[in-house]
């Protein structure tokens, strides 16, 4: 199992319904991905975040496919211009000792075939995983 993790925080002047919005986007979005088995999507607590989400897929290649996915690719082209500090974070149970690098690979195969969605994890001020693109990162 992967668990994927995003938290973020928007830019100032995001009205709530903008916000409302984007998260039932996001859980559109999260439902039309065949390879999500299950998701959890709102406000974080206990951080310096403001939302967060967790998906769960049952593999490599359903994690690929996620972050592949035209429904993902969308939210991201429509969320991160929005967005002012993200990270991603994945958790697994599988034993494999390269499971860092495979996961790092997909982000850097699936940045190499987006160059927008790379241009818009680059212009943000604050990003942290995932092979983080440009100055923040790989």
């Amino acid at each position: 199992m992967i668990y994927h993790g995003i938290r973020f925080s928007l830019k100032p002047g995001i009205s709530d319904e903008e916000v409302a919005a984007g998260l039932k986007a996001m859980h559109d979005a999260s439902s039309a991905i065949p390879s999500i088995t299950s998701f959890v999507i709102g406000r974080d607590f206990g951080g310096e975040y403001d939302y967060g989400a967790v998906s769960v897929i049952e593999d490599l290649a359903g994690y690929e496919v996620m972050m592949n996915h035209p429904a993902h690719l969308e939210i991201d082209r429509a969320g991160l211009p929005l967005t002012e500090k993200f990270m991603s974070f994945d958790i697994t149970d599988d034993p494999d000792p390269e499971m860092g690098a495979k996961i790092a690979d997909i982000h850097r195969r699936r940045y190499a075939d987006n160059p927008d969605v790379a241009g818009l994890v680059a212009d943000l001020d604050d990003y942290s995983g995932s092979a983080a693109p440009s100055k923040h990162g790989n």
